[in-house]
């Protein structure tokens, strides 16, 4: 059997990957592809617990940048070997909203740990198991914000960073998909919703053609 296909998902904080990923689901699904989505933190038991711990648990906001960053590979570890790579063994299509790159900016840059050090708790995570194609949603930080607000949800621990920090994951992000051009596809999150919509299924239905012709 043929691999699967494992597209993520990155922004920052309220740039619409959640809509975007029911889309591309649904899509996917209408061509015949089995599709699981995912998100990071999260995914499986001990992911979810986690996931608490690093948004919504009181003890999690005295986190050290250290212990926020192993948290966050400890995850990511448990839903590759979990999840993914038995999803992608089994031929089908996996969506996750947020993977290996949200480490490299949140952690690397945003909270300015090691770039080397983060580098390497990311590969070790993920044990080779990569993305065949990132879509990184960018949207102006201000922007993001507002449509936060307009949720009407109370914020998260990581909702709650302050303005600059928010510019700096923006500042990371572009500079991921400067150094990654054939992986990360940068798309403005501020295009209408189905016009979005639309640009992801063109460059999936680009680049792996192969993948639904079987």
């Amino acid at each position: 059997m043929r691999r699967g296909l494992f597209v993520t998902f990155e922004g920052s904080e309220g740039c619409g990957k959640s809509t975007q990923i029911r889309h591309l689901a649904s899509w996917l699904q209408a061509r015949g592809a089995d599709v699981v989505t995912v998100r990071e933190p999260g995914g499986t038991a001990a992911g979810d617990e986690i996931r608490h711990l690093l948004q919504h648990a009181p003890q999690g906001h005295g986190l050290v940048p250290e212990a926020e960053l192993l948290l966050f590979a400890a995850s990511r570890a448990q839903l590759v070997r979990e999840v993914v790579l038995p999803a992608l063994d089994a031929g089908r299509a996996v969506l996750c909203d947020r993977f290996h790159d949200s480490t490299t900016v949140y952690q690397g840059v945003a909270r300015r740990l090691p770039p080397d050090q983060v580098a390497a708790i990311n590969s070790f995570a993920v044990g080779g198991c990569l993305p065949d194609l990132t879509i990184l949603l960018d949207m102006d930080a201000r922007e993001a914000f507002a449509r936060l607000r307009q949720r009407g949800t109370t914020a998260d621990r990581m909702e709650s960073e302050p303005a600059a920090f928010y510019e700096a994951v923006r500042e990371g992000y572009l500079r991921v998909a400067a150094a990654e051009p054939d992986r990360l596809l940068v798309l403005d999150a501020g295009r209408a919703e189905d016009d979005l919509a639309r640009a992801i299924q063109s460059a999936l239905t680009e680049r792996f053609h192969g993948f639904f012709s079987r």
